[in-house]
């Protein structure tokens, strides 16, 4: 879920902080500018591990600062494929399931990853998965009695697997203007998602499998000897 990236850069000390040992100062200015910030390729940026190399500081022509070119190494959240995590149901929709760790909210269970058959019930803003049933379309899923429904609800929290995660550069384009009004820019997409799977056994809410016996191997067929 997290991993350490080597990242280079060259940070800016203003004289005010000339006091201040350099490797602090040079930290604090690293987690202002890096913390809860996507880096395309690397994730999301969670804060200084440590400072790997710091040159020697340098004043530019025509500014007052010292200039360190620093090597650091920055705490990273970025979960891997087929990575299982634990978060919590956050909304939902037809479309699917959103899901928030806390500190990152762009997590989502799309309907196809859900377990099957299941269905979205518009009344309860929620879809629900309806185990051992045949029935296959929503209509037939929706027409049963609530009190077989296994609902996975907003604020649930849910063991879920990491499919893969998308990255997404979408620059800030020019204002459009249509007959003279200006037009609202539309919402970007995320710069980072996790996209998430349930469709498995011991995936979906914790509460699913609370109590849930795992059978050793071997046993099922000692069982079934001593049964004969």
């Amino acid at each position: 879920m997290f991993c350490l990236s080597v990242i280079k850069d060259k940070i800016p000390i203003h004289p005010q902080h000339f006091s201040i040992p350099a490797e602090e100062t040079i930290t604090a200015e690293l987690n202002k500018k890096y913390a809860n910030r996507v880096l395309h390729d690397v994730g999301l940026c969670i804060c200084v591990f440590d400072l790997s190399k710091v040159g020697e500081g340098k004043v530019r022509y025509g500014d007052g600062f010292l200039w360190y070119e620093v090597t650091f190494r920055m705490v990273v959240f970025r979960p891997f494929e087929s990575e299982v995590v634990v978060s919590k149901v956050k909304s939902s929709d037809e479309d699917g399931i959103r899901l928030t760790m806390g500190f990152f909210d762009d997590m989502y269970i799309p309907a196809m990853y859900l377990p099957q058959p299941s269905a979205f019930d518009p009344n309860e803003r929620a879809h629900f998965w309806l185990p051992g049933s045949e029935l296959t379309t929503a209509t037939e899923l929706l027409d049963t009695p609530t009190s077989e429904r296994m609902y996975i609800d907003q604020g649930d929290v849910v063991r879920v697997r990491v499919e893969q995660d998308e990255f997404c550069d979408d620059e800030p384009g020019p204002v459009k203007v249509v007959e003279g009004v200006v037009q609202e820019k539309a919402r970007g997409r995320p710069p980072y998602t996790v996209v998430c799977s349930i469709a498995e056994q011991g995936l979906g809410p914790v509460a699913w499998w609370n109590g849930a016996q795992v059978v050793e191997e071997g046993e099922e067929g000692e069982d079934a000897m001593e049964e004969g």
